[in-house]
C-alpha cells in the first residue's frame, strides 16, 4: 500500500537558512514547496537538488511583507499541490523568509519599523491563517526566532522584538489549532553565517571572534546547524512536542 508522502511549504528557501531547511526535510522523505521573493534561478536550482534527493518538489514567488498578496498566492499553492503532487493539501508550514534590519534604537525609522513588522509578524500571522484552509490535520507548523529574543544585542530591538511576538503567537497557535492536532514551535537560530543582515555575522571578522567567545561551543553557527531542527519538528518522532522554543546557538550568551 502506498504511503501518502507529507508536504511542507517553506517561505524563502531559495537560499541562506531556508534552502538548508529545504533540503534537510527533503531528506526526512517529505516533499517540499519554496518560495523566493526575487532569485528564482536559485529557487529552481533548490528544486533540482531536492528532486534529485527522490522527492517532489515545486517554487511559487511570495512576497511575505505583502499581506494583500495572499489569496492570490495560496491559489498558486492549490494548483502546484493539484498539478504536481497529486493532491489538494500540504502538512507543514515553516515560517522562515525574513530580512535583518541593524538599527540602534534610537535610529530605527518608522518606516523600517514597518517594514520588519510586515516581513517578520504581520506577515506569518496571516500566512499561517490562510494557509490553515489546506493544511491537514495532524501536521504542525515551526516559525523562527532569534537568540536575540533571549539575550540582547544593541542594534536588534525592532528586530528582536518581532521575534519575541512571534514566540508568544506559537503558544497561541498551538493551543487554538491543538484540536486539529496541529503542532507549533519556534527555532531560534543563534548568529548563524550566511547573506542574513548584509553578512554581517560572516564577513565581520571582528564579530565573528565576538560570538565565538560568548558561545559555550566556541564557535558562530552555520546553517547546516539549524536545517536538520526544522526537520526534526517535521518528523513523527516530534509528534509530542508542542509550544515549544527551541534555541539553536551552540549555548550562546549562557
Amino acid at each position: 500500500m502506498a504511503v501518502n508522502t507529507k508536504i511542507a511549504l517553506v517561505t524563502g528557501g531559495s537560499r541562506g537558512l531556508g534552502k538548508n531547511m529545504a533540503i534537510a526535510i527533503a531528506k526526512k522523505g517529505i516533499d517540499v514547496i519554496i518560495t523566493y521573493n526575487s532569485k528564482k534561478e536559485e529557487a529552481d536550482l533548490v528544486v533540482k537538488e531536492i528532486e534529485s534527493l527522490g522527492q517532489k518538489a515545486a517554487a511559487l514567488q511570495l512576497n511575505v511583507a505583502e499581506s494583500k498578496n495572499f489569496d492570490t498566492f495560496f491559489e498558486g499553492i492549490s494548483s502546484t499541490l493539484k498539478n504536481t503532487f497529486k493532491t489538494d493539501k500540504f502538512d507543514f508550514l515553516i515560517n522562515n523568509a525574513g530580512i535583518g534590519i541593524h538599527k540602534p534604537f534610537v535610529e530605527t525609522t518608522e518606516e523600517e519599523f514597518d517594514q520588519l513588522t510586515n516581513i517578520q509578524f504581520k506577515g506569518p500571522f496571516f500566512l499561517t491563517q490562510k494557509a490553515l484552509r489546506i493544511m491537514n490535520d495532524g501536521g504542525g507548523i515551526v516559525n523562527i526566532s532569534t537568540g536575540l529574543a533571549r539575550f540582547s544585542f544593541p542594534g536588534y530591538a525592532a528586530y528582536g522584538s518581532m521575534k519575541g511576538a512571534m514566540e508568544i503567537l506559537t503558544k497561541y497557535q498551538a493551543k487554538e489549532l491543538g484540536a486539529r492536532k496541529i503542532r507549533a514551535n519556534i527555532v531560534a537560530p543563534g548568529a548563524i553565517e550566511t547573506d542574513f543582515s548584509g553578512g554581517v555575522v560572516r564577513d565581520n571578522e571582528q564579530m565573528n571572534q565576538q560570538i565565538a567567545s560568548v558561545t559555550a561551543l566556541g564557535r558562530v553557527g552555520l546553517p547546516d546547524d539549524i536545517g536538520g531542527v526544522v526537520a526534526f519538528l517535521c518528523s513523527e518522532e516530534a509528534s509530542w512536542i508542542n509550544a515549544q522554543r527551541i534555541e539553536v546557538s551552540g549555548g550562546m550568551m549562557l
